[in-house]
């Protein structure tokens, strides 16, 4: 971001008040990203003003630390990230139906913005190495769970789950979601792949069962539906 001082001279620093808000999320944007390549150790706060285009005491100006930087990145990630998957379950009331909303929501985040699900895979591994990175998203970790308890509460609901299983259920879609944010995040075309598999288990479509006996009239079928 660059300022006008008095006299004409341009200069970069603190942005004015109108451009606060996008320099914010300059800001962010710019953090993730080279969060998610390098790693909450290896990136500076020098590192992130100068790809914002501001100063390092500029930057000052939105967060006290790199620590609160991550924080408040880490915050902005979700607040986009689980608005989307929110509005993408409101139209279904089952567990299958919202489960497919959120893998489908999540492939359009990706093609918009790969660097969404690259950061929440390094995000994974900074709190593992990082003890004040951990402390401080612990919460927003419960809160990212219990989004996906509430999908599980809809299949109880439904009789899509027995009401036992939801521990293997939450550990289920938790499974899924690190796979698709730690393989194919990067090539939008193996994230579509990664998702389609997935839809295709859910289904029933993608493994056969040889021991069951009526597997090849099953197939049959199947050979007829698509044919």
């Amino acid at each position: 971001m660059v300022d006008v001082a008095p006299g004409g001279t341009r200069r970069r620093g603190r942005p004015p008040a109108s451009d606060s808000a996008d320099t914010k999320q300059a800001i962010f944007d710019n953090a993730r990203r080279l969060f998610a390549e390098r790693g909450y150790g290896a990136v500076t706060n020098k590192d992130v003003a100068e790809a914002a285009g501001i100063t390092t005491g500029a930057l000052y100006h939105y967060v006290d630390s790199k620590l609160d930087l991550y924080v408040a990145v880490h915050r902005d990630m979700q607040r986009r990230v689980y608005g989307r998957f929110v509005e993408a379950v409101e139209a279904s009331e089952t567990f299958l139906g919202q489960l497919d909303a959120v893998l489908g929501a999540a492939h359009e985040l990706n093609v918009e913005d790969p660097t969404l699900a690259l950061f929440v895979g390094t995000v994974r591994t900074d709190m593992r190495r990082f003890p004040d990175v951990s402390d401080r998203l612990e919460r927003s970790v419960v809160a990212r769970d219990e989004f996906f308890v509430s999908m599980i509460a809809a299949g109880v609901a439904s009789g899509e789950i027995r009401p036992d299983d939801r521990d293997l259920v939450v550990e289920f879609v938790r499974i899924l979601l690190i796979g698709l944010t730690e393989g194919g995040s990067e090539s939008p075309e193996r994230h579509r792949l990664a998702i389609d598999s997935i839809r295709a288990l859910l289904r029933g479509d993608l493994i056969i069962d040889v021991s069951e006996p009526a597997c090849e009239d099953r197939d049959a079928e199947r050979g007829e539906q698509h044919g």
